[in-house]
């Protein structure tokens, strides 16, 4: 059987984009899930995001990682209502289910802003912050961010958790409201160009740590730029918005 599948991007995370809401697609099928995103053999991504009907929402949102493990991804929801909108689900505003609950986005420009969930699971530690914004994240400031070994420091934090592990996010301050990061991803095994739950649980970090006082921080990936604001109150973070672009890459066909 072939099925059409599209291609997006949001600041380097792409993923591969299918419309599922005839559930044609093999879920359960993790081999397929990995083999379609594998750089040498497959398409090529950092994931795959299934679109399909809610009956409460517009639509829900199910993002598998590289590996066939499920969970919430950041860029991903803001490639989803990006896609969405393509498909005239939506138009210019979505309320949409996801893995980690209810999301709220609006595209103006072409830029996308994404609700995240508030978030009060905060752990500061000596010399780093865990945070969970969707999913796992480990925050540590270094120096030198352009030479930092992120793979193998990365891949030896992410598995130093609890299983499911932890998404590990380096960070470099560049001033008092811009914090640049590299990210190692769990589930994709490796860096990726950006992480829209990394730089949420990063800008929320800083703040916590009174690295900044700003509650709307500018946080340049290998690439681009992204956008985090949020409020915050007696240690709880909540209209946690994730703004930046989300592009079309191109579509094809692959048999299943």
């Amino acid at each position: 059987m072939n099925l059409t599948f599209y291609k997006y991007q949001g600041t380097g995370n792409d993923f591969v984009m299918i419309d599922n809401r005839t559930k044609i697609f093999p879920k359960n099928n993790t081999d397929k899930i990995s083999q379609i995103c594998d750089r040498h053999f497959g398409i090529g991504a950092d994931g795959i995001i299934l679109i399909e009907n809610d009956a409460d929402y517009d639509f829900k949102m199910i993002y598998f990682n590289a590996d066939g493990s499920q969970t919430f991804c950041g860029n991903g929801g803001r490639c989803a209502v990006a896609f969405a909108k393509y498909l005239n689900i939506i138009k210019n505003k979505t309320t949409f289910l996801a893995y980690d609950g209810k999301h709220y986005a609006e595209i103006n420009d072409g830029i996308i802003s994404l609700h995240m969930i508030d978030v009060d699971e905060i752990i500061v530690k000596e010399n780093s912050v865990f945070a969970y914004t969707g999913t796992q994240h480990h925050v540590e400031m270094v120096d030198e961010l352009d030479d930092y070994p992120v793979f193998a420091n990365g891949k030896k934090i992410r598995y130093s958790y609890d299983d499911p592990g932890s998404n590990v996010n380096f960070a470099q301050q560049i001033n008092e409201n811009t914090f640049r990061v590299r990210t190692y991803e769990k589930g994709v095994e490796d860096e990726t160009l950006a992480c829209g739950t990394g730089v949420t649980a990063v800008a929320i970090a800083m703040h916590k740590t009174n690295k900044t006082k700003s509650n709307s921080i500018s946080l340049p990936v290998e690439g681009g730029i992204l956008q985090v604001s949020f409020t915050e109150n007696d240690g709880v973070y909540t209209n946690v918005f994730l703004k930046g672009p989300a592009e079309f890459v191109f579509e094809g066909n692959i048999s299943l």
